[in-house]
């Protein structure tokens, strides 16, 4: 099984707000992710169709081991607050 890291997302969309995320993944869902569309619609209100390419500066390993990422993902789930981009990839 690969290890799952925590990662911090983050877009700045100007006056309509920000979009961020705490979220779980492998490096290589990361790897595959870059490059690609993320559509979030409308979650800075109505009419702000927030979306995007998503690229490696948008996000953050943070230093937390992966042994503890998987033992709090137990109650957590995959996204530990915010939003997940990987869950909004358009294909």
């Amino acid at each position: 099984m690969e290890n799952k890291y925590l990662y911090k997302f983050g877009w700045d969309c100007g006056r309509m707000g920000d979009v961020e995320g705490l979220f779980v993944a492998t490096e290589e869902e990361i790897k595959d992710a870059i490059g690609k569309e993320v559509y979030f619609g409308e979650i800075l209100g109505k009419h702000s169709e927030i979306f995007g390419t998503f690229d490696e500066s948008d996000i953050e390993k943070l230093d937390i081991s992966p042994d503890a990422v998987n033992e709090v993902s137990k109650y957590l789930g995959e996204t530990w607050s915010g939003y997940n981009p990987l869950e909004y990839i358009n294909e």
